[in-house]
């Protein structure tokens, strides 16, 4: 079972007024990946981004604080391995208690995960502003080793779990996607629940009671998200289903311009491009190219003053 819930919280008091899917239980876990925390802005944005990241952050650890849960976040916490000390201070500040995350790629110097200790996880790790999972990081896989939660605190009734940053799907996000298809990792692996990171879009699915859950990214990050709603899922061990929460997000702050600028700047170059292609000869000196060229295309003046200035 699944239901998707809107909070837009201010504060802790107006989340423990929340219209829970289960209204007198509290969830197990909180499932959420790709913050990509970041001190810049995303080029499609023209919003406030910062004040979206921090609000969407202070969202989930009030959400933490009301169920009194861990978090598990799915890898790819920075959006560049070495953050700056702004960003890791601005982390500890706003990251929820309890939290748990892996290693992402964009987590790793050169994605590489013997020089792990230099990132900016390993130093919010070492101010104990969070805990590294033992697995499955970037490029790792799935062994033996998974977290177990006790239901009704009896082991006898455990989860398994397996925490895993890897490009999981339903269908491709893109051509030649690589990875795996979101049912068939549920099937190869028997855990109870997997919680993938890495693919940005959000959704679930099950298999023979098992669940696999990909949380998506938390904040918009690329033109193509412009009508992605972030979101993180609230986890209920005994009976393996979620609610997913809606986070806070600003309206109408996507832009695609950029991406129409440079559009239309490669049609022009396509164009200046198919004109060299056209049936003049080419000799040995490039200055008498370029004069050739002139004489085939009507070419302003000013331009030539540029071209034969920057050739001096």
């Amino acid at each position: 079972m699944k239901r998707t819930t809107n909070y837009h919280p201010e504060d802790k008091v107006l989340l423990e007024r929340g219209n829970y899917l289960y209204k007198n239980r509290k969830a197990n876990l909180i499932l959420c990946s790709d913050m990509h925390l970041r001190e810049d802005t995303p080029t499609c944005w023209t919003g406030d981004f910062q004040a979206e990241q921090w609000k969407a952050l202070d969202f989930i650890k009030a959400l933490q604080e009301v169920n009194s849960c861990p978090v598990i976040h799915a890898g790819d916490l920075c959006h560049q391995w070495k953050a700056s000390p702004w960003l890791l201070r601005m982390a500890m500040k706003h990251l929820p208690n309890n939290f748990f995350s892996i290693y992402g790629q964009h987590d790793l110097p050169s994605h590489n995960w013997d020089l792990r200790d230099k990132s900016g996880i390993a130093a919010l790790e070492q101010a104990k502003s969070l805990k590294v999972l033992s697995t499955c990081h970037y490029g790792q896989i799935p062994s033996n080793e998974s977290l177990l939660l006790p239901v009704g605190g009896s082991l006898k009734h455990a989860k398994k779990i397996l925490v895993w940053h890897h490009m999981t799907y339903i269908q491709p996000p893109f051509p030649g996607a690589s990875g795996g298809q979101a049912e068939s990792i549920l099937r190869k692996y028997p855990y109870d629940l997997i919680i993938c990171g890495d693919n940005h879009q959000s959704f679930s699915t099950e298999y023979q009671g098992r669940l696999l859950v990909n949380p998506g990214c938390m904040t918009r990050q690329t033109a193509d998200q412009i009508n992605f709603q972030p979101r993180v899922a609230l986890w209920y061990a005994e009976t393996n289903t979620i609610e997913w929460i809606n986070l806070p997000i600003q309206e109408n702050v996507i832009s695609r311009e950029h991406l129409e600028v440079k559009e239309q700047r490669n049609e022009r170059i396509d164009a200046f491009i198919s004109k060299l292609d056209g049936d003049w000869v080419a000799g040995l000196s490039f200055e008498e190219n370029l004069n050739a060229f002139f004489q085939k295309n009507q070419t302003r003046d000013s331009v030539k003053q540029i071209i034969y200035g920057a050739i001096e």
